[in-house]
C-alpha cells in the first residue's frame, strides 16, 4: 500500500479550506470520505472537494472498513471523545490542536492510545513540519546563535463574531487555546524542554467570557526564557525571534506559512545577517505525508501524543497565574 486512505470527521473550515486540499496534493494521502452531522452538508463538501464518499454522521464514517486514518478538526471540546471513538474503531488519528480542554482530558487520549499500540496518534501542530522550523531548530542545535537564551513571539488576529467557535468559552474558545498554544509549543520545541514555571496575564471579553489578550513568560530555568503575546482582538500579526548570546533567528510568518509563495527567515550571527528563502510548500500536506509514512512504515509519528499534554499543562499554568497574580509551577 503506497497511500493511506483518510476519512475526515466534520466539514470544519480548517479542514475544507486548508488541510484537505493540501493532503489531496500529498503523495501518500488519499482522502476517500468526509462526514458531517447532516448528509446534505457532507455531500456538499464532498462535491466541492472531489471526495468519493459522504456520510451524514461521524459514526457511519468510523464504521467504513475502507478508511485507515481519521483527521479530526472538530471543535476543541470534541477532540478527545471522537479521537477515542476513532481509535476504538481501529483507525489511526490525526487530531487538531489543542488536544482537548485540559491536560487531564489529554491524558485520557494518551491512555486510549496506549490501549491501541498498533494505531498511530498525533496532535496536528502543522507548523513544526515546515522546512523553516526544521532549519531554525537545526541552526540553534548547531550553535548558530551561540547559547540559546530567550524566545519572543507574537500571534494576533481580530475576530469579534459571537457566532464563531473561537469566541465560545464553553467549547474551548479564546486566544490561548486557539493561537497562544503555538508560541508555547514552539518554545518547548526549540528548547527541547518543559518550562518549570509560568507567569501570565489574561484579559477576558465581557461578552464572550473568552480570553482576548494574553501575555506570558515561560521559565526554562538555566536554559532561558520565552515570552509571548496572543490576541483575538488585535491587528493581525505573527512573528518569532529566537535569541542567543551570539546571534538570532527571525521567522517572518512562523505559523500560517503561505502555501502559494516562498517563506523567509533571517539568521544573524554577529553583524552578519543571512536571509534564507524556502521553496513553496504546504505544511499541511507535509504533515499528512509524514503521518501517513509512519502508518505505512510502522514507525513513530513525528510528535508523540504526550507532547500535547505538556502543552496543555502550560496553558493551564498561564490561566492559573492570571488568576493568582503569581508564578505558577507547570
Amino acid at each position: 500500500m503506497s497511500q493511506v486512505r483518510w476519512g475526515i470527521i466534520s466539514t470544519a473550515k480548517i479542514g475544507t479550506e486548508k488541510v484537505i486540499p493540501a493532503m489531496q496534493k500529498a503523495e501518500q494521502c488519499d482522502i476517500v470520505a468526509i462526514s458531517s452531522r447532516s448528509l446534505e452538508s457532507a455531500k456538499a463538501a464532498a462535491e466541492q472537494l472531489g471526495i468519493p464518499k459522504a456520510y451524514g454522521s461521524y459514526e457511519e464514517l468510523l464504521a467504513d472498513p475502507d478508511i485507515d486514518a481519521i483527521y479530526n478538526p472538530l471543535p476543541n471540546h470534541l477532540h478527545v471523545s471522537w479521537s477515542i471513538k476513532a481509535l476504538e474503531a481501529g483507525k489511526h488519528v490525526l487530531c487538531e490542536k489543542p488536544i482537548g480542554l485540559s491536560a487531564a482530558e489529554g491524558e485520557q487520549l494518551v491512555a486510549a492510545g496506549k490501549q491501541h499500540p498498533n494505531l498511530k496518534l498525533m496532535e496536528a501542530f502543522m507548523y513544526r513540519h515546515h522546512p523553516q522550523w526544521q532549519r531554525a531548530r537545526q541552526i540553534v542545535r548547531a550553535g548558530g546563535i551561540g547559547k540559546l537564551r530567550t524566545i519572543q513571539a507574537a500571534f494576533t488576529y481580530f475576530n469579534d463574531d459571537g457566532e464563531n467557535i473561537r469566541n465560545m468559552a464553553d467549547i474551548g474558545g479564546g486566544g490561548l487555546m486557539d493561537i497562544g498554544c503555538y508560541p508555547i509549543s514552539l518554545s518547548r520545541f526549540i528548547f527541547k524542554a518543559e518550562p518549570t514555571r509560568v507567569f501570565g496575564i489574561a484579559e477576558f471579553d465581557p461578552r464572550f467570557k473568552t480570553d482576548r489578550l494574553a501575555s506570558a513568560i515561560l521559565d526554562f530555568g538555566e536554559a532561558g526564557t520565552s515570552t509571548f503575546t496572543c490576541s483575538t482582538q488585535l491587528a493581525p500579526y505573527q512573528r518569532v525571534n529566537i535569541f542567543g548570546d551570539e546571534g538570532r533567528v527571525e521567522i517572518e510568518i512562523p505559523f500560517n506559512a503561505p502555501p502559494d509563495r516562498p517563506c523567509k527567515m533571517w539568521h544573524q550571527r554577529g553583524s552578519e545577517i543571512e536571509e534564507i528563502t524556502f521553496d513553496i510548500c504546504d505544511q499541511y500536506g507535509i504533515q499528512g505525508d509524514l503521518f501517513s509514512r509512519a502508518i505505512l512504515n510502522d514507525t513513530p509519528v513525528p510528535t508523540p501524543i504526550e507532547d500535547a499534554v505538556g502543552n496543555m499543562k502550560v496553558v493551564e499554568g498561564i490561566f492559573r497565574s492570571s488568576d493568582s497574580g503569581a508564578w505558577e509551577a507547570v
